[in-house]
Formats: structure tokens, sequence, C-alpha cells
């Protein structure tokens, strides 16, 4: 399908952190969107913790429409490609619920992202997005998130929540939530930090006889986990944040 398309350029505001130069010689390889439905009624989860990488390129795209009264619940790890992307569509139905949380980890040169659009068209929907990223070295890390509220969607209730730690100050990170509201009576919130670890904290632990690079391992692990408290299956969060911890040592 992405044959049939041109290539994006940094006009589209969803691809103005992506790095096209590395995209191009795969974009006709790439895939369409995969579609997910969510039957009404129904909960789906769904874990990613590697890409398909394609010359050094990791792209997933997913196009998911969840039902009158079903909830999906998607976690994700993106970290493993020189420019890694996950881009995702939601679109909920009444009374629908979408979860979301992901972790990028970067270092090096690498370019990374989440970018989604939950829309919101039915009264009575909620989602949650939280985002956190850990980026080192020369790594760009970013998260385009919007969330659209259409005319007949009252009741609506989202959050967004993006946070990023910066271990270089040469490292960069990009959060742009974003809020389209047509309807009157809705509950919408998002918040975006940028920042590095704390020192006070560093130094607290530090006193008290902890190595330096484990008192910094145990606060980015804290940090990531925000990411998949929300994850109800026990054994998929311990097998995903135990991914994430092992990417975290990488960077360290």
């Amino acid at each position: 399908m992405s044959a049939l398309l041109p290539l994006p350029t940094k006009r589209d505001e969803a691809w103005r952190y992506g790095d096209l130069k590395a995209l191009e010689p795969v974009w006709s390889r790439l895939a369409g969107p995969e579609q997910i439905v969510v039957p009404a009624g129904e909960s789906v989860s769904r874990q990613i913790t590697s890409l398909p990488v394609d010359e050094g390129v990791g792209v997933v795209n997913l196009d998911i429409d969840i039902g009158d009264h079903a909830q999906f619940a998607l976690h994700m790890l993106v970290n493993a490609a020189d420019y890694g992307r996950i881009q995702v569509t939601a679109t909920l139905g009444k009374g629908a619920h979408f979860e979301l949380g992901g972790a990028i980890l970067g270092s090096g040169k690498q370019t990374l992202e989440i970018v989604t659009e939950v829309i919101h068209a039915q009264p009575n929907g909620t989602s949650n997005q939280v985002v956190r990223s850990v980026l080192a070295e020369k790594a760009t890390g970013s998260f385009l998130g919007k969330v659209n509220v259409e005319r007949d969607a009252q009741k609506t209730d989202a959050a967004q929540s993006v946070k990023a730690m910066l271990l270089d100050r040469t490292a960069t990170a990009n959060a742009k939530p974003e809020l389209e509201i047509f309807a009157d009576d809705v509950k919408c919130a998002h918040g975006a930090t940028v920042g590095e670890l704390d020192k006070q904290a560093l130094f607290y632990m530090a006193a008290r006889g902890l190595p330096p690079e484990q008192a910094q391992k145990l606060m980015l692990h804290a940090f990531i986990a925000d990411a998949f408290v929300s994850m109800d299956d026990d054994a998929a969060r311990e097998e995903i944040e135990g991914q994430a911890l092992g990417a975290l040592e990488d960077l360290l």
C-alpha cells in the first residue's frame, strides 16, 4: 500500500520529526496499516516489544476500531532501530476505552517516535496515554498525540501524560500533545515535561551507600515502569519491563 502513496514530507505534521532520509529506501516495501476491530463489549490487549526492522528502519502502523463498551490496551517498547516509529489511530465507540503505554529508549543517533490519533466518536468514551522516554548521546525521541473529540462525543474523558529524561545534553526530546474538541461536556487533559535525573535524589541514595550507577538505574526503571503500570497481566508486564530494563542498561 505504501508504494501507492507518496513519501511524506516535513510539511505533514505527523512526520515533522521523522527521519525521512532513512525511510525513503524502504517506503515502497512498507505494508499499509494493520486493521484491528474490537467487538462491542470485549476486552483486547496487545504488546509490541520489537519492530520489524528493514535496513535499520522499523515501522508499525495500527488502525484500531473499538466497539461500544469495548476496551483495547496497547503497550509498547520502541528502541531497536536506527529509525523506529509506531503509528496508531484508534476510533472509540460509545462507552469504549483505549489505554496506551509506551516507552522510548534511544542512544547514538537513533530517531524513535510514537504517533497517535485517538478519535472519540461517541459519548462516554475514555482514553489514557502514558509515554516515557529515556534518551542518551544524540538520540531523538518524539511523541505526537492528537485527541479528537467529535461533536456527539459528550462525557468524553481523555488524558495524556508525556515525560522524557535526557541522559546527555546532546539528546533531543519532542512532545506534542494536541486536543481538538467539538463537544462541550468533556474532561480532557494533557501534560508534557522534559528533564534530567534529580541530582538531589541521586545524592541522597549515594549518601546511604548505593553506588551511583545502581541509583541511576533504579530511578530510570521506576520512571519507565509508569508506562506499563496499567497492564493487568502480571507476566506480560514483567516481560516488557525486563526488556526495557535490559535496554536501559545499554544506555548507561
